[in-house]
């Protein structure tokens, strides 16, 4: 599918979307379970909560989990995250590449809407030298999780754009159901957690089924605008 459209912002989910990074999640919980006697979790089930809040993601997988409980399967899953967990953690292929062509041609603003904390945001976008492509960004602990569309109402109000002129991009239903709450078009990746078909579900103007073509069509929907420089 594809649209005439033409936009002023384009707002990324990161993990799944952008960096493949959903191994480590689903790892890193799975160990952190063990860690606080839960049990094992299923990897369909850790993938299918990727995008949420790390506080409502746990909520999900582990229902009825006390409240103590929940902290400290959260810590124990940000140790292994951050520190313990091997798992090879990267931009999916190509993505730098396009990510840095759209930003030097200067094109629509970009900008991150991500279940991330804004601590492991920072530190990603340290460690990869990314947060120079995107005008602004949001994460789950400074508003609310995903599905709610509070992340991306606030992003459009900083950004002084109108919900019609922005694009959200992701790889779950949950970025699919925010943008839609808001009737902001939106695009949809069949390379993360999500099928097509559940995506498909959402009436995405395009789903995507590799980074190329992702952007590609993003490229072709791009409006030019005055260069700036990029703040997170």
């Amino acid at each position: 599918m594809s649209t005439t459209a033409s936009f002023e912002l384009m707002i990324f989910d990161w993990d799944g979307t952008l960096m493949d990074s959903v191994p480590r999640i689903v790892s890193s919980m799975q160990a952190a379970a063990r860690d606080v006697e839960w049990g094992e979790l299923a990897p369909e089930a850790v993938e299918n909560i990727v995008g949420l809040g790390l506080p409502e993601a746990v909520e999900i997988l582990c229902p009825g989990i006390s409240a103590a409980h929940s902290a400290r399967l959260r810590e124990r899953y940000a140790h292994y995250f951050v520190h313990a967990d091997p798992t090879p953690m990267t931009f999916f292929g190509g993505a730098e590449a396009r990510l840095e062509r759209l930003h030097c041609r200067g094109v629509s603003r970009l900008a991150v809407a991500t279940g991330k904390t804004r601590r492991g945001l920072d530190r990603v976008f340290t460690e990869t030298d990314s947060a120079r492509w995107f005008h602004a960004s949001r994460t789950a602990d400074e508003t609310r999780s995903k599905p709610d569309p509070l992340m991306l109402a606030e992003l459009l109000d900083e950004l002084d754009v109108p919900a019609s002129r922005a694009v959200m991009v992701g790889d779950t239903e949950y970025d699919m159901a925010m943008a839609r709450a808001l009737g902001m078009p939106r695009v949809g990746v069949s390379y993360g957690v999500h099928k097509s078909e559940r995506l498909a579900a959402f009436a995405p103007l395009h789903i995507a089924h590799d980074i190329d073509g992702l952007f590609d069509w993003l490229e072709a929907s791009a409006v030019k605008t005055a260069p700036a420089t990029a703040a997170t």
